[in-house]
């Protein structure tokens, strides 16, 4: 099923404000892309429809014009660990989701971490904030998590987002339980 925001049915009032900052977001694009605070995340709660949402954002950006990558956090980190040791490999790699104009995280420190994964994360995070390059994020941790995980890259990410935070909570909110 293709991720829209027409098939993103919020079930309270949580997800409605979600989507509509969501819809927000890609309506005034052009004019946020340049702010210090041009990015947005979606937070904590599984199954409430961050990924739904954060690709509903990225397709109708493409559909303006706006070049987004999809980084799946866990595949992702993998897949540069793996290939670390090839120097040009992996700059090329890195060089994708740092330079993409849109870098869509997915599952942001899902699954085991190590050290490792968040020096790599921090590459990243660090590279765009320096250079004012917008992220959409979902993750399950909240902001106070992220900045008890890594309080360089969790203080990035909440300047970044700053004013386009939405922290899902409680069960009731996976869908997939329903």
């Amino acid at each position: 099923m293709k991720k829209t925001f027409h098939n993103y049915i919020p079930k309270n009032q949580t997800q409605r404000e979600a989507k509509d900052m969501a819809q927000e977001y890609v309506k005034n694009f052009q004019q946020i892309r340049n702010e210090r605070n041009n990015s947005i995340a979606f937070l904590k709660q599984v199954g409430s429809g961050k990924t739904h949402l954060s690709i509903a954002i990225s397709n109708k950006l493409m559909e303006q014009g706006v070049g987004v990558r999809y980084m799946q956090y866990r595949e992702a980190i993998t897949h540069l660990k793996q290939n670390i040791v090839d120097e040009e490999f992996y700059q090329r790699e890195m060089s994708k989701y740092k330079n993409a104009p849109v870098l869509l995280m997915d599952d942001l420190y899902k699954g085991k971490t190590t050290e490792s994964d968040i020096n790599l994360v921090y590459e990243i995070i660090n590279h765009r904030y320096l250079k004012g390059m917008p992220i959409i994020l979902s993750c399950e941790y909240s902001v106070d998590k992220l900045l008890d995980f890594d309080e360089a890259i969790g203080s990035r990410i909440a300047e970044m987002c700053k004013g386009r935070i939405v922290e899902f909570i409680g069960t009731e909110l996976n869908d997939r339980l329903r």
